[in-house]
């Protein structure tokens, strides 16, 4: 049975048939993949974070007593738990207690504050919230105060000095057996980029994510030898499953974790470990290209830099196999299902200028006009999907899922693109009202209504403007009431709103009115060309 957390919409039974009977999904839980690894090679180091170091044996063992200590405190299957961990070890032994209890992990990412972290314990009825104590300067026990201030029976364990709450390292019981979950069960609830307000939960069963990463696999050749550097936050869907940790746990592989992106943490460790594959946004992929040139570290292990989240440019993407020796693999999706990889034998020129071919034969695509009709072959429209790993509904979103799903159980992307001959996608842009801060998704209306919210706003419109660094910056105009206040107060405002930091705007303009379109809504395309013509060559605040 298939979607057994109310709030989910299941596939349809003849296309569930469909992929199982094409063997894409087996059947298989979080969980068991672990056990099998674990019983085959029970002393390979899994997972590497600093001195400290895991095996497959080791974090089976792990799981278990986690799992069985979350129990005797009343945590059960079925339970969501939002999980706000940085890169550390402890994410996935949290990751693997809460599968093999059947609770299903909420993800959070470490910049997520009040706003964010309340909205999701609240919206999926949490039972728990793990976090840790201390993270970059940010004290997330304080935050876990105010949360609970509003839910005083959520139960917060804490990675670290856990002050007034429990320490996860107490949560620790001899195993039981459970009732552990079915492969067609949510494993757990990830994070929409969101366009419209705090992000949508999307939630994915065992059975189509491990069929997405196992896949996944073959096409990023990673074996049991792959050592995968961790840079990007690990509850990101992008480092958990293009092939990500879970592809390479499944592999038999071995993760190390990066607490943080910067060259001078990462190059030691590829280095250090070997590292063979590691992945990217690419302001992230610019700045390790630019210090690549005058690190002493030796890189030479690095086989295959992955890049994705936003487009790659193909200026930078041609700079990759010069700088570093490797080969880059350019990777577009979504954490809602459709992924998209450039095979790493395909010629050069495919491998800079698209953002490569879907994992499945089974996943279909669709490039439509505004009225859905399906565009002349090489002509850009939006991006329509559905497939064996490709949700069919977001969580508890029934209105929501009326206008991004169509009545055939197609995803509307938001992403408009293009096909090649050959069947490669080129990304052209957004539909949606978004800004793609560094692969960072900023819903302009969520910021909108914080800044109105300050008694000397009268309205804001968010739009994007270019930058060479992330790709995209937010800029605010905002029409005052009354005497502009300046614009660094506004920022200090919205930040001091609970919002996370690569959501504060980079820049407020003050105007004295918007443009309108024909209808008189307000003209987001007149203001970003107002950016591009005016702004950008004198940016600051």
């Amino acid at each position: 049975m298939e979607a057994r957390l109310p709030g989910v919409t299941p596939w349809p039974d003849e296309f569930a048939e469909r992929y199982r009977s094409a063997g894409y999904w087996r059947g298989d839980t979080f969980g068991q993949v672990l056990r099998v690894r674990a019983t085959q090679h029970p002393d390979r180091v899994a997972v590497v974070d600093g001195e400290r170091r895991i095996t497959y044996g080791g974090l089976d063992q792990r799981a278990d007593r986690l799992a069985a200590g979350l129990r005797e405190r009343g945590i059960g299957k079925g339970d969501r738990v939002v999980v706000q961990l940085p890169n550390v070890l402890e994410f996935f032994e949290v990751c693997f207690g809460l599968f093999r209890l059947g609770a299903v992990p909420v993800f959070a990412l470490p910049s997520h504050r009040k706003t964010e972290i309340s909205y999701f314990c609240e919206f999926s009825d949490a039972a728990a919230y793990i976090t840790v104590d201390l993270e970059a300067g940010f004290d997330h026990r304080k935050l876990a105060a105010e949360v609970t201030a509003q839910r005083d029976d959520l139960q917060v364990f804490v990675v670290g000095g856990p002050g007034e709450f429990t320490a996860l390292s107490e949560v620790d019981a001899d195993p039981v057996e459970l009732d552990e979950p079915l492969a067609g069960d949510i494993a757990f609830l990830q994070l929409s980029g969101g366009s419209t307000g705090v992000p949508k939960l999307i939630p994915r069963t065992h059975d189509d994510y491990i069929y997405s990463f196992r896949a996944s696999n073959d096409i990023c050749g990673v074996t049991e030898q792959t050592v995968y550097l961790v840079a990007l936050p690990a509850a990101h869907n992008f480092p958990m499953s293009s092939p990500g940790t879970f592809g390479v746990l499944h592999a038999g592989g071995r993760v190390v974790l990066a607490r943080r992106p910067s060259p001078d943490e990462v190059f030691p460790l590829v280095e250090r470990e070997s590292v063979t594959l590691t992945a990217a946004v690419p302001p992230l992929a610019l700045l390790w290209l630019d210090a690549a040139a005058e690190t002493e570290h030796d890189l030479s292990s690095l086989q295959v830099l992955q890049v994705g989240g936003a487009k790659c440019s193909e200026e930078v993407a041609r700079r990759v196999r010069p700088v570093l020796g490797a080969t880059l693999q350019q990777v577009f999706g979504m954490a809602e299902g459709l992924v998209n990889y450039t095979r790493l034998d395909d010629p050069e020129d495919v491998i800079v200028s698209t953002q490569g071919r879907p994992i499945s034969p089974d996943d279909e695509v669709l490039v439509v006009d505004d009225e859905d009709n399906p565009v002349p072959p090489g002509e850009s429209g939006h991006l329509l999907t559905r497939g064996p790993y490709t949700i069919r509904g977001y969580y508890k979103a029934e209105e929501h899922n009326a206008r991004a799903f169509t009545p055939e159980g197609f995803y509307r992307t938001g992403d408009v693109v293009r096909l090649t001959a050959e069947g490669n996608v080129v990304v052209e842009g957004r539909a949606k009202d978004q800004i793609n801060r560094g692969g960072e998704k900023v819903a302009a209306e969520e910021v909108e209504n914080h800044l109105l919210a300050h008694p000397a706003v009268h309205d804001a419109a968010v739009v994007s403007m270019p930058d060479d660094y992330l790709g995209e910056r937010t800029c605010a105009f905002v029409i005052p009431r009354g005497t502009a206040p300046p614009g660094r107060e506004l920022i200090k405002f919205v930040r001091g709103r609970g919002l996370a930091g690569y959501k504060v705007p980079d820049r407020v303009v003050f105007v004295e009115q918007f443009p309108q379109t024909g209808v008189g809504k307000v003209s987001k395309r007149d203001l970003r060309e107002a950016i591009s013509r005016e702004l950008v060559p004198k940016l600051g605040r």
